[in-house]
């Protein structure tokens, strides 16, 4: 069974190579969909959603083993203050469940996306699909392109 959502269909109609992962609907974490995948939980990168003052949320995006580094984004994007929001009110901001935030289901919805410089690590990383039980496998520099992301050192070891 071929999975499809909003995701698939939008990586299709630009002709991106992806590969979509079926994972158990309820909420892992990245590091728990990686083991499930059998790949590198350094290489299954997670959505956190960044709340700054006055603007649209940041979404970063960065290694499922790692947390983000609220002072070296706030740097990185000259930012004064940037905090992490509930997992309820992240849900609120994007519209999407925690566990299935996605950097390719916001596009044209004005986040800013940031991916942790450890991506340039790999050819291919894993992302959310948009959906609780769905990943989705592509190269690095087409998440950069469809989503005009930045890329900068913005996680640190947990």
């Amino acid at each position: 069974m071929t999975i499809t959502n909003n995701v698939t269909r939008f990586l299709d109609a630009r002709k991106v190579k992806y590969v979509a992962h079926e994972l158990p609907a309820e909420k892992l974490g990245a590091v728990e969909a990686a083991h499930y995948m059998d790949v590198s939980p350094d290489q299954v990168f997670k959505t956190i959603v960044i709340v700054r003052e006055k603007k649209k949320p940041i979404l970063a995006v960065i290694p499922g083993p790692r947390t983000v580094d609220l002072k070296l984004l706030a740097s990185f994007l000259a930012e004064k203050k940037v905090r992490l929001p509930t997992e309820r009110e992240a849900e609120e901001l994007t519209g999407l469940q925690a566990g299935g935030i996605s950097p390719l289901a916001l596009i044209n919805k004005g986040f800013q996306v940031v991916v942790d410089s450890t991506a340039q690590g790999f050819e291919q990383i894993y992302i959310s699909g948009g959906q609780r039980g769905m990943d989705i496998q592509l190269r690095v520099d087409d998440l950069v392109k469809l989503t005009n992301a930045r890329i900068g050192n913005v996680s640190r070891d947990e």
